[in-house]
Parts: C-alpha cells; structure tokens; sequence
C-alpha cells in the first residue's frame, strides 16, 4: 500500500513537471517541426530564462514579472542566434550552438554563482499557496499541495500558449512562417523574406523555452546555469512521444495538444522507471533509448511485429473510443492566405 501511494505522488508530482516542461516542447517543436531547424540555443535559453527569474525574484521583483522578463530574455537570445544564421550564414545547427556556448558564461553572470536558492523568496507557487483558506492546507499534504498548484499552473500556460500559438499561425505572418519551413523557395519566390521568418521563428521559440526554464526554476525553488543541459533531447522525446500517442493529425491544434501530452507521458514514464530502480544517473540515457525507439517506429512498423501492432491500432481507432477521439483531434486546420509583399 505504501508503494502504491508513493507511485501515485510521484506520477501526481510528474504531471506537473510536464506540464511546466511542456512549453519548452512547444518551443522546440516550432524549431524541430515548423522551420526543420535542429535549434541548440534551447539548451542556454531554457537556463537563461530560470537564471533572469530567480535573480530578479531574489531582487525583490514579482515572480510573475520576472516571467515576462525571462521570456524577453530568451527572444533576445534566439534572435542573437537567427541573426549569425542568417545574417553571416553559419549553419543553423552551429549558430545555435555557439549561443549555447556563450549562453553558459551569460547565465554565471546573472546568477552570480553555479545556484540560486528562492526559500527565502516569494515564488509564484508560494504566492498561489498563501490565496488558499487554511481549512484546506491543513487536510492536504504539503507535496500534494504543491503538486495541485504546479499542474493547475502548468494547464494554464498550456492552454493559453495553445490559444495563442493557433491564432499565431493562422494570421498572414504565422501562416508564412510555417510555409518557409515547408519549401522556403516558394516563398521567396512570393515575395515573403525568408530570412526575417526563421528569425522571428527562433525568436518565438526561445522565448517560450525561457518561459519554460523560468516556470521549472519558480516550482523547484532554486535557478541552476547547468538546469538546461539536455533539454533539446527532453523536448524531442516529447514530440515524439506525443505523435504516437495521439498520431500524425492533420489539425495544428491537434499536434499543439500532442506536444503537451507527450510531456506529461514522457516525465510519468520517468517517474515511473525511477520508481521501478532505475538509478537516477541513468535518466539521459533512458531518455536517448525513448527517443530513438519512437524516431525508429517508421522502420519498426514494416517488420511482422510492427504490423501486428498496426492492425490492433487500426481495430481501436474503428471503435467506439477510436472515433470519438478522432472527432476532437481529427478537424483539419484552416490555415489563411499569404499576402505577397516586396522584399
């Protein structure tokens, strides 16, 4: 029984953490997805972004201000990285890794030191918890609480960065963002500036990979120049995880939902395998396997294994739940016209 409730808090408490991790995904799946560019800047922006929002709160700022700066932060670190790609026509891959490089020295600056602790600072999740009558804190576990306030944070960024992020990329710009990603020489030859999309695609994406760092730092209480290591793999095993759970959808907000789910499936997945004895040194590469499985299912599905499975997805999909989810997820994204302009 004890077991069983320490598996419960600790895929409650996971919940959470994806949710907060999954902005970070949606960041990377506009890069990785959107504008098929292999960005590493997340790495330096998603601790840039915790290292400015636990300075400023150990200020005296407002945590929920200091997201706002944060987010600005990391615009200014993808731009920097769209500006060497585009401008001096370094390889994207390398650009956004020399931000990465330099995004460490950038982040020791601001912390001041290696870490940053906030238990003597009001955080966004301390000040959610003195809102909340006494009556209930005293009947609830502090660790429940605080995993309840996390997820409760965690949806609502995840369904406004949705929200938003939709109606983004159905205007005219947002609709010329997507279409460079997908043949770049056609919109050149429309008279879009290809150039000026991939910028403000990194802009857009490292600013919600710093959001991300910013709200990860405020939850667990301390800012960290190494908290971002990896989190390129972390946000790709949420992509991926994502689609194959709920598949390649046609409709943009479908794939948007997608991202969030494999978050959350991706950080219970590890909470789960750490439970089971999985030695937490380990965690990087379980999360390389789990990447590399699910970029595989393509090769997968053609072996006889891959398409016994196939046929039981196929079964589920024409049954009742099948179609039910496919009424949710399955409506076809209107996306709206270019305008061309000069250049």
């Amino acid at each position: 029984m004890e077991n069983l409730t320490a598996v419960l808090f600790s895929i409650l408490g996971a919940t959470g953490q994806g949710l907060l991790w999954a902005v970070l995904a949606l960041g990377i799946y506009i890069t990785f997805k959107i504008l098929d560019i292999a960005d590493m800047t997340c790495d330096g922006s998603f601790a840039l972004g915790g290292c400015v929002s636990v300075t400023l709160t150990v200020s005296g700022w407002n945590p929920f201000l200091t997201l706002l700066i944060s987010v600005l932060a990391g615009m200014a670190a993808g731009m920097v990285t769209g500006l060497l790609h585009t401008k001096l026509k370094i390889p994207a891959i390398l650009a956004g890794i020399l931000s990465m490089i330099s995004l460490y020295s950038i982040n020791l600056r601001i912390l001041g030191q290696a870490n940053e602790s906030l238990v003597k600072s009001d955080t966004i999740i301390s000040l959610i918890k003195d809102l909340i009558p006494d009556s209930i804190m005293d009947y609830m576990r502090y660790s429940t609480l605080n995993s309840i306030i996390v997820i409760t944070v965690g949806i609502i960024f995840g369904v406004l960065l949705c929200i938003l992020l939709y109606w983004f990329f159905g205007t005219e710009v947002g609709s010329a963002l997507r279409a460079t990603g997908n043949n770049a020489d056609m919109i050149r030859a429309l008279g879009q500036n290809t150039d000026h999309m991939k910028i403000l695609g990194l802009v857009i994406s490292n600013g919600l990979i710093a959001l991300s760092g910013s709200l990860v730092a405020q939850s667990q209480g301390y800012g960290d120049v190494n908290m971002g290591q990896g989190s390129i793999v972390i946000g790709l095993a949420s992509i991926v995880i994502g689609e194959v759970f709920l598949g390649h959808r046609t409709s943009f907000i479908s794939k948007l939902i997608s991202v969030i789910v494999g978050s959350v499936v991706y950080r219970v997945i590890i909470a789960l395998v750490l439970q089971a004895g999985l030695n937490n040194n380990d965690q990087k590469l379980f999360t390389a396997i789990i990447v590399a499985f699910a970029l595989s299912i393509p090769v997968i599905k053609k072996t006889k294994f891959g398409r016994f499975v196939s046929k039981i997805f196929a079964w589920i999909k024409k049954s009742k739940f099948g179609r039910f989810m496919n009424k949710i997820f399955g409506r076809k994204r209107k996306t709206s016209t270019v305008v061309t302009s000069s250049k």
